[in-house]
């Protein structure tokens, strides 16, 4: 039921960047804690107006995170397997390889496929590429990122904060990333609204009706 995620989708990736960049896991730990007291230095983050954001699969997911981060006046950035359409890229600069993306790329938003071509697709090698300073989340699948990689980035600065909403082996969740206040973890929950859930069962029923009145389903995959 792929179209059906796409909205839900986008606004998890949007909460993710939100949620790293602006320290949200270390904010919530100081206000159960009542422990806090104002100061100008008290848990600065990073701003997400009118900086560069990388795209890592343009996809309908990719587009919608795109669509969303316009409205923080965001330079879109984006990788994908083939260039999209001038009416469908509405002006982001698409990149042909990771290293030109990742240069540019002061936030990056995972959006793309599982493939055998993505698998640790984020590694030290492509991590290095990143400016200094960089936020990245992942809301489409655990093993795009390579965990030992990113949890030493993350360690040294090269990556200020991480937000994620899938995992390798999940729900087991590398218990490094637990010992990091840099993060904002979610338990995959790209599509979990109640329209969406409510769309993806009538999309599978239309899938099974199609298929018993010998018309092809709408998103048969093989």
């Amino acid at each position: 039921t792929p179209e059906v995620l796409t909205e839900a989708t986008a606004d998890i990736s949007i909460l993710l960047l939100l949620g790293a960049s602006r320290r949200a896991y270390e904010g919530r730990k100081f206000a159960e804690e009542q422990s806090w007291s104002w100061k100008t230095d008290f848990l600065l983050g990073k701003q997400m107006s009118n900086r560069k954001l990388g795209i890592l699969g343009m996809g309908r997911i990719g587009r919608a995170v795109a669509k969303r981060a316009r409205g923080f006046g965001m330079e879109i950035h984006y990788h994908n397997r083939t260039k999209l359409a001038a009416h469908l890229e509405e002006g982001a600069i698409y990149h042909d390889n990771i290293k030109s993306l990742f240069n540019n790329s002061e936030f990056l938003s995972i959006n793309c496929p599982a493939t055998k071509e993505t698998t640790n697709l984020v590694n030290e090698q492509s991590i290095n590429y990143l400016p200094d300073g960089a936020v990245v989340t992942n809301a489409a699948r655990g093993d795009i990122i390579d965990d030992t990689a990113m949890i030493k980035a993350m360690k040294s600065g090269k990556v200020f904060a991480l937000g994620l909403d899938v995992y390798n082996g999940e729900p087991k969740i590398n218990l490094e990333y637990l010992k990091l206040n840099n993060l904002f973890l979610l338990p995959h929950l790209g599509s979990a609204t109640v329209k969406t859930r409510i769309d993806m069962g009538n999309r599978a029923v239309d899938n099974l009706e199609n298929f018993f009145n010998n018309k092809k389903p709408k998103d048969q995959v093989n």
